[in-house]
């Protein structure tokens, strides 16, 4: 069978299921050896500029017709059986509208997957979906069963009783707070989570909100962008007036995730990203995350 990932997550689940795309998006990076694999879609936006030059990208993008296109060359060329798309943000991927569009014009035969989780057992119903299209169900079930087990013993050694105030900064400028699966996956790391409600979207919010929420552990883990490229243009978040004041800050538990691999693609490795936070939360009883995942800011706060 012929498949077309059009998306990271995507990528990831059709690979650890043990097929390997014959196109993927000009994001898929993991695993390593998909970014050989011809690439479908390309994007106007410049991924590696500041949060605030690709807002704007990306807003301009919209007003001339999108940020993203469909190679329909390269797509005719894949003579997919199968093309996995998602439906939970414009902004991140190709959705599945230009995907049927590209699908109409082409006159392809192939079925079309969207996925659209917003919480962590969403994610392994994907999986699970992804795996029948394909047939590979047995695979799946190994691999949502280590999944949930690896969930429980997270849970199991949190410790009880009061709860950090935490907060996930999904994008710096504008500042928005990180929704969908993650107030989840913070609360099974023994956090407390504020301003998004788990299962609800990723959320722009002044920063005054996070101010007054004050979170005690601040992750920093804008949506595509990797440890260096944030922690290079953390300067939208920490030259926000007030930011030294927060206690998180103040306390030294500000911490920058590899935010193209942890924590925004909803894929198996959501699991990782729980592992690490609960090794940021709570280091008595978990191990560090590795230093590539996560690392404690270390530029001063502004005065």
């Amino acid at each position: 069978m012929n498949v077309v990932t059009l998306l990271p997550s995507a990528t990831e689940i059709v690979s650890a299921l043990g097929v390997t795309p014959v196109g993927v998006s000009h994001s898929c990076d993991h695993p390593p050896g998909v970014r050989d694999l011809p690439t479908i879609t390309r994007s106007s936006v410049d991924a590696s500029a500041d949060s605030a030059t690709i807002d704007e990208q990306v807003l301009e993008a919209e007003r001339a017709g999108g940020v993203y296109e469909i190679g329909l060359e390269e797509l005719e060329r894949a003579d997919p059986d199968l093309i996995v798309t998602q439906g939970i943000c414009e902004v991140c991927a190709v959705d599945t509208v230009l995907v049927r569009e590209a699908i109409e014009q082409l006159g392809l035969d192939c079925d079309v997957l969207t996925t659209d989780p917003h919480g962590l057992e969403d994610v392994f119903s994907d999986v699970e979906r992804i795996s029948r299209a394909l047939g590979r169900e047995e695979r799946a079930g190994d691999l949502v069963a280590e999944c949930r087990a690896r969930v429980e013993r997270v849970r199991e050694r949190v410790p009880h009783g009061r709860r950090p105030r935490v907060l996930d900064i999904d994008w710096m400028d504008p500042v928005m707070v990180g929704g969908h699966w993650v107030p989840e996956l913070v609360e099974y790391a023994g956090g407390e989570y504020g301003l998004v409600e788990a299962g609800e979207a990723s959320t722009p919010v002044e920063f005054e909100r996070v101010l007054e929420y004050d979170p005690e552990a601040l992750v920093v883990a804008p949506c595509g962008f990797r440890i260096e490229q944030t922690t290079e243009t953390v300067g939208d978040l920490v030259n926000r007036a007030g930011w030294s004041n927060l206690t998180a800050v103040r306390e030294g538990r500000v911490f920058v995730l590899d935010g193209s691999a942890h924590l925004n693609r909803p894929s198996h490795r959501l699991v990782d990203s729980l592992e690490a936070l609960a090794g940021v939360l709570h280091p008595e009883r978990f191990d560090a995350p590795p230093t590539d995942a996560v690392r404690r800011l270390a530029t001063p706060p502004a005065e």
